[in-house]
């Protein structure tokens, strides 16, 4: 199989496993609902405006623009990169990120009008009435959690946020490249002529 045969493979993958985990749980839970799986996870559904974790910088807008420009870009560095024959296991480490960038892309553009609202209710898919927000207003569904550690008072100290399968793409892609590729991530960015990456084995 072709390098980008694997990498368009892995990013419907992800993007698959990904969107059936939030539209599960957007079906299936009212907001705020939870299920203890072991005493260091729980799946909890919360739903965020933000970017990776919760974390809320900017416009609603702003940052679904801002995901979607990344995903263009992305995509181009991965044709670039196939196109200079870089290692395998560096473009398909892009593309987990872009896989994980795009994930959560399609909540923030259509979740809004293919959702009613999950306050004290589990979400109706398509609802008559129409969605909860216009399309590019949606919120991200999240619903990881692992509360590791927990104080006397029984508060969770170690990691607070709740995240999901996109989230995780894009943060172990992170790690991979810092780990592994930083020289890939390096001469990916130098003139075709300098790099020596391109030559050397998959």
């Amino acid at each position: 199989m072709s390098t980008a045969k694997k990498s368009v493979l892995l990013i419907l993958l992800v993007l698959l496993v990904d969107q059936a985990t939030k539209i599960y749980i957007k079906t299936h839970f009212a907001l705020g609902d939870h299920v203890d799986i072991f005493s260091w996870f729980q799946i909890y559904f919360i739903e965020n405006n933000g970017m990776a974790f919760g974390i809320e910088l900017l416009g609603k807008l702003f940052l679904t623009a801002f995901r979607i420009g990344a995903v263009v870009l992305l995509v181009l560095y991965i044709r670039s990169l196939i196109k200079r024959n870089f290692r395998t296991g560096y473009i398909l480490t892009i593309s987990l990120l872009l896989a994980g960038a795009a994930g959560n892309i399609f909540d923030s553009v259509f979740y809004g009008v293919l959702f009613s609202d999950s306050y004290g209710k589990v979400a109706t898919f398509l609802p008559p009435e129409g969605g909860y927000a216009p399309l590019f207003y949606g919120k991200v569904v999240d619903m990881l959690y692992f509360p590791l550690i927990k104080n006397a008072a029984g508060e969770t100290i170690f990691f607070r946020p709740v995240f999901n399968v996109a989230d995780a793409a894009i943060t172990i892609s992170v790690f991979i490249i810092l780990l592994f590729y930083r020289k890939e991530l390096n001469a990916s960015f130098e003139k075709k002529e300098k790099s020596n990456v391109a030559e050397q084995p998959k």
